[in-house]
């Protein structure tokens, strides 16, 4: 019996997170495991020997990935082939779909375990993936429960294994500390989070602005916080704010400061709805999407709702005001109720916290090592 060696395959931050937590939790059990792959530094520092630089897959967006293609596909043939030389005993592809899932397909036909970590959205989209994922994959991990009962009933074997973000977010964060951290004085305080990309705060800045403008009106004590992602999306923001008077406090990154701090969030659609249900933080959801790409996803997504809190109470939890609902005033309408309030909302974060709190990294490891039998 060789050591245990374990191939794994990351394409951006968030999955290097996840991966550097699962092989953590894989070397407690296994001390002379081997790894080999792609990942990201946290993952290298676990002692991944990535085969090429993981930025290289970070690709966003249709037209990049298409000027791209061509490197991404050479990329991956020579990945399938060095791993079926390699034989590792499984192949863990994290998130990244486009670019792992066909690799798990390919080493499953030559023999090799696959898990896949991170489901993709085929409960909400693209449903027949789950076709190519049932072919290609021993096992899925999901790290929301009602992913797992959708896997179920498609006969794709599968663990819930919980959110790595709900077992290091306190389950009761310290409001009064994170203001005293940030310099932040008492009184009302609302988030604004218009997400992280330039596209997201071109769409979304200064609606959010406008709305925190007419909240004021209503709430003259309330002030604002907004964390900016990286110094392009401030440079954004502090143009946005040229001419308006807003008492606002803008933050380099911080956002997990922000969100302990406030008493609600004005937040776009995306992780970090996740991130503010964690903190038992009130929300309002906002998106606008170019209204092409909405009229085209509007046909294809099968679920109710876009945020991960709904999806996750499989009910209408907090409100999600889109495209040409989300307005200055509609927005501002709904916060207004929230500030001080919004027990209804927080009383549920709390039981999908307890719920998503998992040990996630131990329990991916857990069931790597039950696939293989070697627990």
């Amino acid at each position: 019996m060789g050591a245990l060696r374990v191939a794994l395959v990351a394409g951006e931050a968030s999955g290097d997170i996840l991966g550097a937590g699962l092989m953590r939790a894989l070397k407690e059990r296994h001390p002379d495991v081997q790894f080999i792959g792609v990942g990201g530094p946290l993952m290298q520092a676990q002692g991944l020997a990535s085969y090429f630089p993981m930025e290289r897959l970070a690709v966003m967006g249709l037209v990049e990935v298409l000027g791209r293609l061509r490197e991404l596909l050479k990329r991956r043939k020579l990945l399938i082939e060095t791993l079926i030389e390699q034989k590792p005993d499984v192949f863990i592809g994290i998130d990244a779909p486009d670019f792992t899932l066909n690799i798990e397909l390919k080493l499953r036909q030559a023999g090799i375990k696959t898990v896949h970590y991170v489901s993709p959205s085929v409960w909400a989209w693209r449903q027949k993936r789950v076709l190519k994922i049932r072919e290609g994959c021993d096992l899925m991990l999901t790290l929301f429960p009602f992913e797992a009962r959708f896997y179920e009933e498609q006969g794709v074997p599968v663990r819930f294994v919980g959110h790595p973000l709900a077992d290091t977010i306190p389950l009761d964060a310290d409001r009064a500390a994170a203001r005293a951290e940030l310099g932040l004085p008492e009184g009302p305080l609302v988030a604004l989070m218009p997400g992280s990309r330039g596209g997201e705060v071109g769409r979304l800045g200064a609606l959010f602005l406008d709305a925190a403008q007419q909240l004021r009106e209503q709430l003259p004590q309330v002030r604002f916080v907004l964390p900016c992602a990286n110094p392009e999306r401030r440079l954004q923001l502090e143009q946005m704010l040229q001419g308006r008077d807003l008492p606002l406090t803008l933050l380099d990154g911080q956002s997990h400061l922000a969100l302990a701090a406030c008493d609600t969030v004005l937040i776009a659609s995306g992780t970090a709805t996740l991130e503010a249900l964690l903190y038992k933080r009130p929300m309002v959801v906002a998106y606008r999407l170019a209204p092409l790409s909405y009229w085209i996803l509007k046909r294809m997504v099968k679920s109710p709702y876009v945020s991960l809190p709904n999806l996750l109470a499989q009910r209408l939890l907090v409100p999600e005001l889109l495209q040409e609902a989300a307005t200055p005033e509609a927005l501002a309408r709904t916060v207004a109720p929230l500030v001080g309030a919004g027990a209804e909302q927080t009383d549920s974060f709390d039981q999908i916290h307890r719920t998503l709190r998992r040990d996630a990294s131990n329990q991916a490891a857990d069931a790597v090592l039950a696939l293989l039998g070697k627990q």
